[in-house]
């Protein structure tokens, strides 16, 4: 299907090698949101902080996942429009997942203002059971659209894969479908942007290390994006995803060079645990290195808070200071941040930690991804704080700049975004 929309765009005269040119120089800033469209209390939180510190950037990118939970084009109005109605600049993105259940087409719509496909017979198992792609209500789509309707607003990108130009750096999106596979066309025009001579950043729907673990995407043909990426011919700096609901940062050796391997899916879906996240050891990476937001120890509390409140079970809550103890004890590193008063570490929090998944336990309460395909409302909080972020990247001649700032729905945090990771790169 992706290869119909490429061909659809392409008989429509899009440029096949899919760049943006956003009329940047060697100067210049933009925002990346991970996961954004919930259309509830966590992705609106996000807003203020990101309207706030984006004030001078001159585009955003959405990375995976614009809509949930289908992807449907009549759910845009509250999901994006809406939400980004004051942000002044074009936003771009690549489509995740979940914005591939409903075939692309409210996507292509709204990014790529494409017409839709011609209906095509899926007589297969496929077409027996797949969610049928939602009829857009154009004048629903024509309405929200004037939300973000300003001249300064306005977004063209060629497809649901392109690469973004500015005189001193490549920003190059790609689109790893439902599948976590780039087809062979597609592979193709990675390749060939790839050799252009400028750094880059890759921005894709699936991070390529998370939870301390190495995942590729596969290439149809063989091999991996990984591959891609650590070619040093091709000077990828760093690699960015979204789809995992939470930030981390693996800073991998590879050669005599590093490159930043980062999460960034929290900008308004529902939360991924980093407390289930082991002491980091993937690809050399040493713990002291790694970053993440929430931190584990915030992110056992919250969970012990969310189960003790809908199972009725009081002894499983944690308070932030009692998680954060016993995330130490397990991972074996210094608290990461001032402990105030002494706790005490007791077998009850010991027991509520096993069952929530922060210590090897044979039966856990389902805090995880797998389970989170299926049941993710029974994790869906929506009510202050929140554990959601974005990043905001500043490009120079010599110096790419990554910050990711915290968002929690609390004022305190809206008038003053707080700096949770930030890491420099030379790009000379």
């Amino acid at each position: 299907m992706r290869e119909r929309w490429i061909a659809a765009q392409e008989a429509r005269g899009i440029d096949p090698e899919f760049r943006i040119k956003p009329g940047v120089g060697g100067n210049f800033n933009f925002l990346i949101l991970g996961d954004t469209g919930e259309g509830d209390a966590s992705q609106y939180a996000v807003v203020p902080g990101m309207l706030k510190t984006g004030q001078d950037t001159s585009f955003a990118v959405i990375a995976s996942d614009v809509i949930y939970p289908t992807g449907s084009g009549n759910e845009y109005g509250d999901k994006f429009f809406r939400p980004y109605k004051d942000y002044e600049a074009p936003i771009y993105a690549i489509p995740g997942n979940h914005d591939w259940y409903d075939g692309l087409g409210g996507f292509m719509r709204v990014f790529c203002d494409a017409p839709p496909l011609k209906p095509k017979p899926d007589r297969g198992l496929r077409g027996l059971l797949w969610r049928k792609p939602e009829t857009i209500d154009e004048a629903r789509l024509a309405e929200a659209r004037e939300l973000r309707g300003r001249p300064a607003q306005q977004a063209a990108q060629p497809a649901s894969y392109w690469a973004i130009e500015s005189d001193r750096l490549l920003i190059v999106g790609v689109d790893t479908g439902i599948k976590n596979v780039l087809d062979k066309r597609q592979t193709a025009w990675l390749r060939r942007v790839s050799l252009d001579p400028r750094p880059k950043i890759l921005v894709t729907g699936k991070p390529i290390y998370t939870g301390n673990v190495h995942k590729p995407s596969l290439l149809e043909e063989g091999g991996t994006i990984d591959d891609i990426v650590r070619d040093p011919a091709h000077r990828y700096v760093a690699a960015i995803g979204g789809d995992v609901h939470n930030y981390q940062r693996y800073p991998v050796k590879v050669g005599d060079r590093v490159i930043q391997y980062i999460v960034t899916g929290g900008g308004g879906a529902f939360m991924h645990a980093t407390h289930i996240i082991d002491r980091v050891d993937v690809a050399g990476v040493a713990e002291d290195d790694f970053r993440c937001y929430p931190l584990r120890g915030d992110s056992l509390s919250f969970y012990s808070q969310l189960y003790a409140r809908r199972l009725r079970m009081k002894w499983l809550r944690l308070t932030p200071d009692e998680a954060l103890c016993v995330m130490s004890q397990h991972i074996g590193n210094r608290p990461v941040r001032p402990i105030e008063g002494a706790v005490t570490m007791t077998r009850r929090m010991r027991w509520a930690a096993r069952l929530l998944g922060a210590w090897p336990w044979p039966f856990r309460l389902p805090v995880d991804k797998v389970f989170h395909r299926f049941l993710s409302e029974l994790s869906d909080w929506d009510s202050p704080p929140f554990f959601k972020q974005f990043l905001h990247v500043s490009v120079t001649p010599d110096r790419l700049t990554l910050r990711c700032f915290a968002a929690t729905g609390c004022l305190e945090q809206e008038l003053r975004p707080p700096l949770e990771d930030e890491v420099h790169i030379d790009l000379s």
